[in-house]
């Protein structure tokens, strides 16, 4: 399933499987170590070992932004609640950004939470991801104090959608 974006022919939006796990770990590796984050497969990655089983089997999401035949972004939803999801995942190759493409990325995101049923999305990241930060902001995500982060994460925001 090929969904387009609104940003030229040759990007597209696509569901992600277990086949994509290692161009999409080659893909947030080295952003989260230019952040001087690091990543754990046994650990707080351990859900990039199984897409299809922690995401798409458990009423979540993953897709992948395609720029041609290479994977240039991702975005995943984990249901949390029959109401709510989390945005994880989301990343943008750094030759992508500053082209509204993480904007794009995340408008999708929410359109999927939307169409899923889930009345609020919420999100943990890292302060150290300033850019990702301000975009969150920008799209009406607010700091939430009552849920523990986790991981690299020390950032909780929460945003209702409509539903």
């Amino acid at each position: 399933m090929r969904l387009k974006l609104n940003v030229g022919d040759a990007m597209y939006i696509r569901m992600a499987d277990n086949r994509d796990r290692r161009q999409i770990w080659d893909l947030i590796f080295p952003i989260l170590s230019s952040y001087g984050l690091t990543m754990d497969a046994e650990t707080i990655d351990h859900d990039l070992t199984d897409i299809e089983a922690n995401y798409w089997r458990q009423q979540g999401a993953f897709y992948v932004l395609m720029h041609g035949a290479q994977l240039i972004g991702t975005v995943a939803l984990h249901r949390a609640s029959e109401t709510v999801c989390e945005l994880r995942r989301m990343y943008l190759a750094a030759d992508y950004r500053g082209k509204g493409l993480g904007r794009e990325l995340l408008q999708f995101a929410l359109q999927q939470a939307e169409a899923r049923g889930f009345s609020e999305v919420v999100l943990k990241t890292a302060s150290v991801l300033k850019e990702a930060l301000a975009l969150y902001r920008r799209a009406g995500f607010i700091p939430v104090a009552d849920q523990g982060p986790g991981g690299n994460c020390d950032v909780v925001m929460s945003r209702k959608i409509s539903g």
